[in-house]
């Protein structure tokens, strides 16, 4: 497989913002159509987030993640439903300092709770930068303020930027000339020195200053594009981890990098780096190691199919997957807890404390994704 089979059909077309309607029994955020282009390859899904909290008690809350809203090449909202028996409200939240959307319900009757639904439309289309024009604005490159680059410059409490990680980037990247040259030096050193471990829950924690001073780099997809991403902010390259969930079964031969049955399981973080010419670029060196340790029972980094896809996600993000958000330390809304390392999973609290996400047994929830459409 070559990054020229990887084609993307890109489009001037915008569509208008985004309008918000409500309806009886269902709430609703709606995206005003027509939301695509008339162009290929866009692909429209539903998605399906099923919730039942086992044991509430007293005042209720659950927050579950929303696809960015966002209007780009490759991702576009359609539609938002949710279903939220007996709750007392029900609203569309956005955590300050970041993109990130969600919604927010809250029961002050535990008693009256009932099982609550999320509908969502997206469509998506598969993505890829010519990383070999740095010369000049690459057509399709998305323009960035100076406060939303400083904003995917500085550091999170998981992830310094001075100190053990500053100092592994500049390692790295010594006689590296640019930012192109010295991201890719970057996402070679995490696909060749990481590995991913099925040991560690969910997608990790993101904790790079820890994971570097273990001597340890094992992790999943949150701990080793997150490295990428944290290294890439301490050498003054705005980078960050998009934080989604995988939609559909890979076209392009990769079995272990789609979706397997529901996708209750299937969160995935990606990441991005930014230049002025090319815009975010789209990277994925985790996955590159998830193929390393799950493809065919297991394949070695110089397998053919593992080099295809070590060269493709550099630059190039199959678009079977949809994109939540980009935040870090994330405040739940009316949370009395602490702020999450990140959001991608449904969260819940209790008056009693907040749920495990992780845990079936006292906060269950299930991802059902269809594909509905493809132009």
């Amino acid at each position: 497989m070559k990054r020229r089979d990887f084609i993307l059909y890109f489009s001037t077309a915008v569509p208008a913002a985004s309008t918000l309607t409500t309806v009886s029994r269902w709430s609703a955020a709606r995206a005003a159509e027509p939301a695509l282009p008339a162009a290929e390859g866009w692909r429209t899904f539903e998605v399906v987030t099923s919730v039942d909290i086992a044991s509430p008690a007293g005042k209720t809350l659950l927050w579950v993640p929303l696809p960015s809203n966002a209007v780009t090449d490759y991702q576009r909202l359609l539609d938002v439903k949710w279903e939220t028996p007996g709750a007392t409200k029900a609203e569309i939240a956005t955590v300050p300092g970041y993109d990130v959307r969600l919604l927010r319900v809250e029961w002050a009757d535990p008693s009256a709770l009932g099982p609550v639904s999320v509908k969502t439309r997206v469509a998506t289309r598969d993505r890829q930068v010519d990383i070999s024009s740095t010369t000049k604005h690459q057509r399709g490159a998305a323009h960035e303020s100076e406060s939303v680059l400083q904003t995917y410059l500085r550091p999170t409490s998981l992830m310094p930027t001075d100190g053990i990680v500053r100092d592994t980037a500049l390692k790295i990247t010594r006689g590296a000339q640019g930012d192109v040259e010295k991201a890719r030096a970057l996402y070679e050193w995490v696909v060749e020195n990481t590995n991913r471990d099925p040991k560690v829950a969910g997608c990790g924690l993101g904790d790079i200053a820890s994971l570097l001073k273990s001597g340890y780099l094992g992790g999943k997809c949150a701990d080793l594009n997150g490295l990428f991403v944290a290294m890439c902010r301490s050498l003054g390259i705005p980078a960050r981890d998009s934080y989604g969930v995988r939609i559909a079964d890979s076209r392009l031969g990769f079995q272990c990098l789609g979706k397997r049955g529901d996708i209750s399981k299937a969160q995935h973080c990606r990441a991005e780096f930014y230049t002025p010419s090319l815009g975010w670029v789209p990277v994925d060196p985790a996955d590159v190691r998830k193929l390393v340790l799950e493809e065919e029972g297991g394949l070695p980094l110089t397998s053919p199919k593992v080099q295809a896809a070590r060269t493709l996600l550099f630059g190039a993000w199959e678009m079977n997957w949809l994109v939540y958000n980009h935040g870090h330390d994330v405040a739940l809304p009316g949370s009395r807890g602490l702020p999450l390392p990140f959001l991608m999973y449904p969260n819940s609290e209790t008056a009693e404390g907040r749920l495990d996400s992780l845990n079936p047994v006292t906060f269950r929830y299930e991802i059902h994704s269809r594909q509905v459409e493809e132009a």
